[in-house]
């Protein structure tokens, strides 16, 4: 039986995906982690404890002591707080991986190390951006995200470690509120067009950007983990996308529920910057080849249940 560790597992991905795990392997299997204290549903569910992963002590002891075998390292400090806090960004980023590599080396774990599309950079085609293509990104996650998929690569084919991950696009969810990245605004907008009929965007309306619905990002995620490993010649950094969209796209999209609401802007030139470097749509074309990636929400679907949760949540 799978006895599975979720890293960050409070966080905005962490969250839906413990409940998820839980529904599949059982709470008894499952046990998160994070340095800030979950909300009590999640306390409901599954055991938790604090645990700081760039101690590599703690780590190993975790593992050790709960006999763990495949680990969900989604802690990070996201884009737009790592430049506020590059020294900070680079230390959970990269010293929280080695140490969660270290110990899935030494305890033969399988591990998800999740990377993001800002682990692209100016230089990168911007438009279908390929799978295997130039990484120059300007952001210190960025750099993280890049370097992280660089060390997957080397402790699979080094060590033989079961490293699998994807590049994230902007991830919407109604469950739990984003942590300070550049795609934040994308679920900003569906609380305040509930609550106040308006928004005030920090990004240009024209700026699209790959997005997703929660729902397909764990799925992607699970099943990618679960996939056969003989058909996985990347096992690593796949490109997934599902909804390219920009600000005025997406306000338009819940326009059509709310008819009322309105946008506009008050532009924010850090996350400007960043978003501008990122692609506005990725190939995935080999995560459907290798282990049959397939989104199930279109931006229309998205909206409609995002607002729908969102309402009932609310109230």
């Amino acid at each position: 039986m799978k006895k599975i560790l979720i890293t960050g597992y409070a966080g905005q991905i962490g969250t839906e995906l413990t409940m998820f795990l839980v529904n599949k392997y059982g709470s008894e299997n499952i046990f998160g982690t994070d340095l800030k204290e979950p909300d009590e549903k999640l306390l409901k569910i599954c055991s938790f404890k604090k645990l700081d992963v760039t101690n590599k002590d703690e780590v190993f002891a975790f593992v050790d002591t709960n006999k763990i075998n495949t680990i969900y390292h989604m802690a990070a400090i996201l884009s737009a707080t790592g430049e506020n806090n590059p020294a900070l960004a680079w230390d959970v980023n990269m010293n929280g991986l080695y140490n969660i590599l270290e110990v899935s080396r030494e305890y033969k774990c399988s591990v998800f190390i999740p990377s993001s599309i800002a682990a692209f950079g100016p230089e990168t085609p911007r438009n279908d951006t390929p799978q295997d293509t130039i990484q120059r990104p300007t952001s210190m996650y960025g750099v993280t995200k890049v370097a992280g998929e660089l060390l997957a690569d080397y402790y699979f084919k080094r060590y033989g470690v079961d490293a699998r991950g994807v590049r994230y696009p902007g991830i919407i969810s109604h469950e739990t509120l984003p942590g300070g990245g550049t795609t934040d605004y994308a679920v900003e907008i569906f609380y305040e067009a509930i609550k106040k009929k308006k928004y005030t965007c920090f990004l240009e309306e024209n700026t699209v950007l790959d997005m997703m619905y929660m729902p397909d990002a764990i799925k992607a995620t699970v099943d990618l983990m679960e996939a056969d490993p003989k058909t996985l010649e990347h096992r690593n950094a796949f490109n997934i996308t599902a909804i390219p969209v920009s600000p005025k796209g997406l306000a338009d999209a819940i326009k059509k529920i709310i008819p009322e609401f309105t946008i506009n802007y008050d532009i924010d030139p850090v996350k400007q910057a960043i978003a501008n470097s990122w692609p506005s749509h990725m190939d995935d074309t080999i995560a459907r080849k290798e282990w049959g990636w397939s989104p199930s929400f279109d931006l229309d679907t998205m909206v409609k249940e995002m607002l729908e949760k969102l309402e009932i949540k609310l109230s």
